[in-house]
């Protein structure tokens, strides 16, 4: 009975997590952008080219994680 409960409780752990990919995914796209953008004064293409990377990754990153639990 433990051994099933501690399971889960790791599962719904794991999957918990799900929620933070995305936002994570677009956080350092965002961020990679961003400073590259400042760094070599191409305002907003960097940013915008990243931003978007981050979301399709965040997006495939979701997709991943959500397969393998359902």
């Amino acid at each position: 009975m433990k051994e099933s409960r501690k399971a889960g409780f790791r599962r719904l752990a794991e999957l918990s997590s799900l929620g933070l990919v995305l936002p994570s995914g677009i956080a350092v796209g965002f961020l990679f952008g961003y400073l590259l953008d400042k760094w070599l004064g191409t305002r907003p293409w960097l940013l915008l080219v990243f931003t978007i990377l981050g979301i399709i990754s965040g997006l495939l990153s979701l997709v991943r994680g959500i397969k393998r639990y359902f």
